[in-house]
């Protein structure tokens, strides 16, 4: 394997991805990733870091929190999944991805440790991410929980500050499935004596939260009791709200209060600084076309409701679900006057498509079934008139295909 494409393709092919595979590519535990940084020098005991989990907004928040740390002049590296275009995506340093060469050059060299200790996808990519960051010295490296937090590889790390933005039933055949289930999975990443900024929560989770960072003697900051300066984003998704309140309390636990009052300036910049794409992205006009990777029943609330405050003729619906995720609930919080195009993800873990239909014609929808997503989002255009609205979604791998 001599070039990058050679070896993302090994890494897709021949290792467990949980993203395409699902279940069977899931490896909870920390025992193999343990052994595999501390072969690669224990790169995490030298690093600075935030660590980011939750059930929805943790990719925005993770961003958020790297643009406003790069406003102050830090180099910041930033962890994340999935990617959307380019498996570099996943690893970056102030926006930019991780060298290509550095790729082909870590997996060239711990190629037969991989196969031999039998390791994931993600347990491969969370070491070459610490060991690039260490390589390339940041100041601060974000980190963003892959699935739950107790057994995720991430989980290896002792940060400076723990966030978790929300919790939501997803995931519920590995996590549980009741919120209380799931708080207790992602509140394993809370760590002695670590400060934690805990986002959304209600009378089931907060004590989850509270009594989990008493057990460790780790201060606890709910984002409700945070007092915060009016702020705004570029990030153009109403539940953003939510996301900028919990980077904002990470901020305010890391950061001088000199440091935080022009950090906030970030905010407005993280497309600009990070290059996230995906969140309520406006990628067409005449009609206009919004594409968001929101995925699970306590996202789609939040998108409903935006959608229903704005202003259009007829709504259009291009999606595509993975397996294991609630659809019918899903499709019951739409609006039921839209037009439906649904298409199947071009991955093993794609819903497909019969399955999908099925659902629709219980709940009596108008819709349509295409072979592919590209399929599904040329007739909802060809469809569409300009004063109509096009929402595509239901799967970060559904985003990934648009805009590629």
């Amino acid at each position: 394997m001599t070039t990058y494409t050679d070896v993302t393709h090994w890494l897709f092919s021949q290792v467990p991805v949980f993203q395409h595979q699902g279940a069977s590519a899931y490896k909870p535990g920390l025992d193999k990733i343990e052994d595999f940084v501390h072969v690669l020098g224990d790169p995490h005991l030298q690093l600075q870091m935030i660590h980011v989990g939750g059930t929805n907004g943790k990719g925005s928040t993770a961003h958020m929190i790297s643009a406003c740390l790069q406003e102050l002049g830090y180099k910041v590296g930033l962890y994340t999944s999935p990617h959307l275009l380019d498996f570099s995506e996943r690893i970056k340093i102030n926006k930019i991805p991780v060298h290509k060469d550095f790729v082909i050059d870590f997996v060239g060299k711990h190629k037969d440790l991989i196969l031999q200790k039998g390791l994931s996808f993600f347990e491969i990519t969370v070491g070459m991410a610490l060991s690039y960051f260490y390589q390339e010295g940041v100041d601060y490296a974000v980190i963003e929980v892959g699935l739950g937090g107790r057994l995720d590889a991430t989980n290896i790390i002792t940060p400076q500050v723990t966030a978790i933005t929300n919790i939501g039933l997803d995931h519920t055949e590995f996590l549980g499935n009741t919120r209380a289930a799931i708080a207790h999975e992602k509140a394993g990443i809370i760590k002695p004596g670590v400060p934690v900024v805990i986002g959304a929560v209600d009378a089931v989770t907060q004590p989850i939260f509270h009594n989990k960072a008493r057990q460790v003697n780790a201060p606890i900051d709910f984002v409700k009791d945070i007092q915060t300066m009016p702020i705004t984003t570029d990030l153009l998704g109403g539940y953003q709200v939510h996301n900028i309140q919990t980077a904002y309390g990470v901020l305010k636990q890391l950061l001088s209060p000199h440091e935080l009052k022009r950090s906030v300036a970030g905010f407005t910049r993280v497309v600009e600084q990070t290059g996230l794409r995906g969140r309520w992205e406006k990628i067409g006009i005449d009609p206009e076309v919004i594409a968001d990777v929101t995925h699970n029943i306590a996202g789609f609330e939040e998108v409903v409701a935006q959608i229903l405050a704005m202003d259009y003729q007829q709504l259009h619906l291009v999606l595509g679900f993975v397996k294991g995720k609630s659809v019918a609930e899903i499709l019951a919080l739409l609006p039921s006057s839209a037009h439906f195009y649904f298409c199947s993800p071009a991955i093993e873990r794609g819903l497909p498509l019969e399955e999908l239909s099925a659902i629709a014609e219980e709940k009596h929808l108008s819709f349509g079934v295409y072979g592919s997503v590209d399929q599904a989002y040329k007739e909802a255009k060809l469809q569409a008139s300009s004063n109509d609205l096009i929402y595509v979604g239901g799967s970060t791998f559904v985003i990934a295909e648009i805009l590629s």
